[in-house]
């Protein structure tokens, strides 16, 4: 049996045109697997990446597929073996992970060592098209375990977060939505990957939606000295809203001045002890490993150009002491750490709602286009 829903299916990159909305049916859930009526589904600049990938750089891009991982909805029906929720629950949903390999075991699901596999390359194809009358289904689902850019989705168990005794309303539901994701990834870094506490000073390069989670996390984290850095005045004057002490905008740099130079200024004259990228930006990535100070650390969330090359002069990062972190969402195990960030935001410490706009799904090309240019940080599509 079928069920007739709507979902952006990505035929080819966005940049092709290879991105539209759909009438498409998905199959019933299997297994672990939750069939989830998605109500909001915010847009991660990983959709964007994954999504502009030509064909073919498998396992990570191949077509046909719908994408989305920062959802939230109502579990309509749950299949053989499901525990986490039945139907009716409210949902938030966040990214897969195995939790049978040595590192989910230890606690480190974020670093599965099957993450990429079930959250970039897992080819089930869980979505038709409406002339599969025979049920037969070719369109990719389960990116990230849940492929929310539908009205109707696959989700498995291990990316749901029973979300009935954490919602007030289906418009907190909406709003909670990105928590799953691009907000845990933020706020997540600061408090579990860096474990900032308030002897820090810490340094946010990029304040986009995880950016601007990164200034809320180190805030809540009590940090002395929080700097954020972007090339949009906008989002400059809402990082010192949410928490920052120091905004530097990276394309106005005083004469004579490096970014180097200028975070120092704010940073005890030495440089942060932690340094988050949440750019990507090979030059910017450059600049943090050498502004940091010794013994601090570099984070790095936001994804580089697939063929960029960190390189380092061994000798000198040795003596330095730095330390250069590969995180990704956050080092947060959802279950635990989505809740706590719904109270941060029923507490005032976690204001979500103010770099969030909703916008209809079928005006996801809006979404898309103001996030790329910065006049919205978190766009959330709605069902």
């Amino acid at each position: 049996m079928t069920l007739p829903c709507k979902a952006i299916v990505c035929r080819d990159t966005h940049a092709n045109g290879g991105w539209k909305m759909e009438d498409v049916i998905t199959r019933k859930p299997g297994e672990g697997e939750l069939l989830v009526e998605m109500v909001a589904s915010g847009i991660c600049h990983t959709d964007a990446l994954i999504g502009g990938i030509p064909g073919g750089a498998a396992p990570i891009a191949f077509y046909p597929r719908v994408l989305g991982h920062e959802g939230s909805g109502y579990v309509k029906e749950v299949g053989k073996g499901v525990t986490v929720a039945q139907p009716g629950d409210p949902v938030l949903l966040s990214f897969a992970f195995c939790d049978s390999c040595a590192i989910c075991k230890d606690g480190h699901r974020s670093h599965c060592l099957k993450f990429n596999d079930l959250n970039f390359g897992d080819v089930c194809r869980n979505f038709g098209d409406t002339s599969s009358t025979n049920g037969e289904t070719n369109i990719g689902g389960a990116f990230f375990g849940q492929s929310s850019f539908a009205s109707l989705s696959i989700v498995k168990q291990c990316s749901v977060v029973n979300a009935k005794d954490l919602v007030k309303n289906k418009q907190e539901l909406q709003l909670f939505a990105p928590l799953g994701c691009g907000i845990q990834t933020g706020s997540g870094t600061v408090i579990n990957a860096a474990q900032a506490t308030s002897k820090d000073v810490v340094c946010i390069m990029g304040l986009g939606g995880v950016g601007l989670s990164a200034v809320m996390g180190a805030k809540i984290q009590g940090c002395r000295t929080i700097i954020g850095i972007d090339r949009i005045e906008s989002r400059l004057e809402l990082a010192k809203e949410l928490g920052a002490t120091h905004v530097i905008d990276g394309s106005k740099l005083p004469e004579g001045k490096s970014l180097g130079d200028v975070v120092a200024e704010y940073a005890d004259g030495i440089g942060p002890t932690v340094t988050i990228d949440t750019t990507g930006v090979p030059a910017l990535i450059k600049a943090g490993v050498a502004f940091t100070r010794n013994r601090g650390k570099i984070i790095q969330v936001g994804s580089p150009p697939f063929d960029f090359n960190l390189e380092l002069e061994t000798f000198s990062f040795m003596v330095s002491g730095k330390q250069f972190i590969g995180a990704i969402e956050g080092q947060a195990y959802p279950p635990e750490h989505v809740p706590k960030m719904i109270q941060w935001y029923r507490e005032g410490r976690f204001p979500i709602d103010k770099f969030s706009k909703f916008i209809p799904a079928a005006e996801y090309e809006q979404g898309l286009h103001e996030m790329h240019e910065g006049t919205i940080i978190k766009p959330i599509l709605v069902w």
